[in-house]
C-alpha cells in the first residue's frame, strides 16, 4: 500500500508539471496562430496508450514516462522531422513567425513552471500558515546527527548564529541544506561565537557518508517500537520517556547515547516518565551500547507542555499570503540555483547527489499528505524550470540561446546547424539521464 501511495503522488505531481509546462508552449503557439501537431503526456515511442485528434492537434498519453512534449510545425525539435523542414516554410509554421514570437513560445514552459511554484507557495501560506521555532528557543543548542558535520567543528549543543552572513532567526528544516551548501557557519558555544570555514568538498563528503541527517532539534528519548529481540521489551513501553540513566538525569536523547555507550553489556537503573508519572526500572544495554528500541516522537504541543520548546504559528489572510509565498518561492529558486552551481563544480563533489526518477520518487512520503505533496511539487516545478533554462540544445534554454543570437545579430542560424545542435543536445541529455539514473542504481546497490 505504501508503494501505491508513493507512486500515486509521484505520477500525479509529474503529470501535473509536464502538462502545465507543455501548456506554456501550447497557448502562446495558438495565440500566434502556430500549428501544434501533437500534445503528449509522456513519450509515445512507436505507440500511444491513448490518443485523440481534435482539430489540427493530436492529444495523447505515451507509454514512456520520461517527460512530455508538444510538436510544433516547422520547428527543429526532438522529432527531427527533416521531411517537413525540407519543404518551403508555411505561414502557420514556427520558423515563419517573427523571432520575438518564437522567443515567447519557447519561454512559455519555464514561465509556467515558475508561476506555478509561486502560486503553490502562496496557496500553502494561506491554507497552512507557518509553524516555526525561533532560533532563540534552542537554548541548549542543536543536535548534530552526522559525523561528517561534526568533523568540521559543528557540535551538539552549538547554537547556529548565521550561515554565509545570513542571520538565522528561525530554525526550519532548510537550515540543514543551507549548512551543506555553505562556506562559513558561525556558531555560539559557551557564550563565544566561532567561525567555521566549510571545506569546498564538504557536501561531497556528506554524500559519501551514511547521510543520517545533518542537524536537528535536540529531542527527548521517547521510546517508539521495541524490537522483538530487545531484552527490554518487558520493562519499557511505547511512549515511555527516559528521564534518567544510571543515576544521571536525561533531558535529550544525545545525552542518553553517551551514557549507554559507556555501559555496554551492563544492566543499569533508569527512570521513565509514563502517563506523566516517574517510574523506576532496570534496563539492559547490549554490547553495541543500545537498548534495541525505536526512537519515538512528540508533537509540537507535547514538546511545549513538557517545557522543551515554544513553537510559533502564523496564519495569513489571502492578501498577506502573497508576499509570504513569493518570498518562499524566491528563497527556493535561489537555493536551487546555488545547488546547481555546486553540482557543476567537480571540486565540491555535489554531483554525487544527482539523482534520477528513483530519487524523485523517494522524496514522496509513504503516507498521503497534501501539504507535503504541494511542497514537493512546487520545488520540482522550480527545478524543472531552471533545468529547462540551461543553454543546452534540445532544451528550451538552447532554443532561447539561438533565438537571442538571431535577434541581436540579425542572422538566423541555418536549419542544418540547428539540426546538428539538436543532435548534440540530445546526446548530452541522454548522457545526463544515464548518469542521474545510474547514480540511483549505484546508491541502491551500496545502500546509500
Amino acid at each position: 500500500m505504501e508503494i501505491v501511495i508513493k507512486l500515486s503522488q509521484f505520477l500525479l505531481s509529474l503529470s501535473l508539471l509536464i502538462i502545465l509546462h507543455e501548456l506554456g508552449h501550447f497557448i502562446p503557439a495558438k495565440i500566434f496562430k502556430t500549428r501544434v501537431e501533437k500534445f503528449y503526456l509522456f513519450f509515445d515511442v512507436k505507440y500511444s496508450l491513448l490518443k485523440k485528434k481534435i482539430g489540427e492537434t493530436e492529444y495523447g498519453i505515451g507509454w514512456l514516462p520520461l517527460g512530455g512534449y508538444v510538436k510544433i510545425s516547422g520547428m527543429i525539435d526532438e522529432s527531427m522531422d527533416k521531411e517537413q523542414m525540407a519543404l518551403p516554410p508555411q505561414p502557420w509554421e514556427f520558423r515563419s513567425k517573427p523571432a520575438w514570437q518564437r522567443l515567447i513560445i519557447m519561454l512559455g514552459g519555464v514561465t509556467v513552471n515558475f508561476i506555478l511554484a509561486f502560486i503553490i507557495y502562496i496557496g500553502m501560506a494561506y491554507a497552512y500558515g507557518d509553524i516555526y521555532l525561533n532560533n532563540s528557543e534552542l537554548k541548549d543548542g542543536i543536535w548534530v546527527t552526522s559525523p561528517v558535520v561534526e568533523s568540521v567543528g559543528i557540535k551538539t549543543g552549538d547554537q547556529i548564529v548565521s550561515i554565509d552572513g545570513k542571520k538565522i532567526e528561525r530554525f526550519v528544516p532548510s537550515v540543514s541544506m543551507d549548512i551543506l551548501t555553505s562556506k562559513v557557519v558561525v556558531v555560539k558555544r559557551n557564550g563565544e561565537e566561532i567561525n567555521i570555514n566549510m571545506p569546498v568538498n564538504f557536501i561531497g563528503k556528506f554524500l559519501d557518508s551514511d547521510k543520517k541527517g545533518v542537524i536537528t532539534l535536540r529531542m527527548p528519548f521517547v521510546v517508539g517500537e521495541l524490537s522483538d529481540t530487545s531484552k527490554n521489551k518487558e520493562v519499557l513501553k511505547p511512549k515511555d520517556m527516559i528521564v534518567s540513566l544510571n543515576g544521571t538525569p536525561i533531558k535529550y536523547f544525545d545525552q542518553a547515547a553517551v551514557i549507554l555507550n559507556a555501559n555496554k553489556g551492563k544492566k543499569i537503573p533508569a527512570v521513565v516518565l509514563r502517563n506523566l508519572k516517574e517510574t523506576p526500572i532496570t534496563v539492559e544495554v547490549n554490547n553495541e551500547g543500545k537498548l534495541r528500541v525505536g526512537l519515538g516522537s512528540l508533537t509540537e504541543d507535547n514538546l511545549e507542555k513538557l517545557g522543551y520548546y515554544k513553537f510559533s504559528k502564523e496564519n495569513y489572510s489571502f492578501i498577506e499570503s502573497i508576499p509570504v509565498g513569493i518570498e518562499k518561492g524566491k528563497d527556493q529558486l535561489m537555493g536551487y540555483g546555488k545547488q546547481l552551481k555546486l553540482i557543476f563544480n567537480p571540486d565540491t563533489g555535489a554531483y554525487k547527489g544527482v539523482g534520477g526518477f528513483a530519487a524523485i520518487y523517494n522524496i514522496f512520503p509513504s503516507s498521503w499528505s497534501w501539504e507535503i505533496f504541494w511542497n514537493i511539487t512546487a520545488l520540482l516545478s522550480i527545478m524543472l524550470g531552471v533545468m529547462n533554462l540551461l543553454p543546452i540544445p534540445a532544451l528550451d534554454g538552447g532554443h532561447v540561446m539561438f533565438l537571442l543570437y538571431e535577434m541581436i545579430s540579425g542572422r538566423k542560424p541555418s536549419d542544418k546547424f540547428l539540426e546538428n545542435a539538436q543532435m548534440i543536445g540530445f546526446f548530452l541529455l541522454i548522457t545526463l539521464l544515464l548518469f542521474a539514473n545510474g547514480n540511483d542504481i549505484y546508491k541502491a546497490i551500496v545502500g546509500k
